[in-house]
């Protein structure tokens, strides 16, 4: 009995040192099994413990009962020092640091996913195609002909690469859309674009564009005029912009239109609008007999609209920038005002 009970009062003190030594998690863990386990020191004990006679187990329960307890204290009290230093080296994502800089969605970015929401709002899909183009789609299925300037070098780049070029415009998504999937379809294909041009304020080499097609039975230029309503007032969020028609001459549709809105930032006239109380905004025009039947599409049976507008301009009009430059930039005091 003697020699258990100084081995319960050993096994205490031996085990506290123990643990006051770890100086790691693993440690600290080794020991509590070591201790603790089920093939333990404490076990051991217990197991010591049912052989004994009646009368010294009334006297060493207790004692083995407050060793575990005392053993269980030690180890928590260790366990829980290296809970806290783990949770003060932890790195805060969410934490608050002043004077970073902190990136953003681009301006351009803002307008496209505002674009995209507006018109899959209005039941069209978003499409996209490639930037490098072939002249087949770039300017054969939009019967554009092969006289026609826009083919000319010193309009497009063309690329080495035998009758590749970089796509002029994102009516190229068209065509490659109507061979695909056919009528009905109405679909919304912003991108990048390519010109061969001077820069200057409202001239870029690279610019963006997006273009809308809605093509089936019985449509007319009434079905593009609601269409572009609706847009531009959803765009500008206002109900009091109008839209006037003026002809336009494209290749790709018959009638061609051009379509200005009224200023909506004034009604007698500002600077964003010249003083004319009208900003020119969209070509447009019933799609082309010749672009539906390259489309594969049957044009005594069908009939489309198509309009397109430059990204950047509507960014200009909405938010008074004045140089188409600024987009490509990446100046800070520029970017982020938005």
């Amino acid at each position: 009995m003697k020699s258990l009970k100084k081995r319960i009062q050993s096994v205490e003190k031996e085990a506290h040192n123990a643990f006051k030594k770890c100086t790691t998690a693993q440690a600290v863990e080794e020991k509590r099994i070591h201790y603790l386990g089920r093939k333990g020191v404490f076990t051991d004990l217990m197991s010591q413990l049912k052989a004994a006679p009646l009368e010294q187990k009334r006297e060493l329960g207790p004692l083995l009962n407050t060793l575990k307890k005392s053993l269980q204290e030690a180890y928590e009290k260790k366990n829980n020092s290296f809970s806290a230093q783990t949770d003060r080296d932890t790195f805060d994502v969410t934490a608050y640091l002043p004077n970073q800089t902190y990136g953003s969605l681009h301006i351009l970015t803002h307008i496209q996913e505002e674009l995209n929401s507006i018109f899959t709002s209005m039941g069209y899909t978003v499409a996209d195609g490639p930037e490098v183009e072939t002249e087949y789609y770039n300017f054969t299925t939009l019967n554009i002909e092969q006289d026609h300037p826009a083919r000319d070098s010193h309009d497009t780049f063309w690329l080495s690469n035998p009758e590749r070029l970089l796509r002029t415009h994102t009516s190229t998504i068209q065509a490659r859309v109507m061979e695909k999937t056919g009528p009905p379809l109405a679909i919304f294909s912003p991108g990048r674009v390519y010109r061969n041009e001077a820069l200057d304020a409202s001239h870029n080499f690279l610019f963006h564009q997006a273009e809308g097609l809605f093509v089936d039975k019985n449509v007319s230029v009434s079905h593009l005029l609601a269409t572009a309503k609706t847009f531009l007032q959803a765009f500008f969020q206002t109900d009091e912009l109008n839209i006037r028609v003026r002809p336009g001459y494209f290749p790709f549709v018959e009638p061609g239109l051009e379509i200005d809105a009224s200023c909506p930032f004034c009604k007698d006239g500002c600077s964003v609008c010249k003083y004319t109380t009208w900003i020119e905004l969209l070509g447009a025009g019933l799609v082309h007999p010749n672009v539906l039947r390259y489309g594969g599409i049957d044009p005594d049976e069908f009939s489309g609209f198509a309009f397109g507008f430059g990204i950047e301009r509507l960014a200009m009009v909405k938010y008074g920038i004045n140089d188409i430059r600024l987009f490509q930039n990446n100046q800070l005091q520029f970017l982020t005002q938005f």
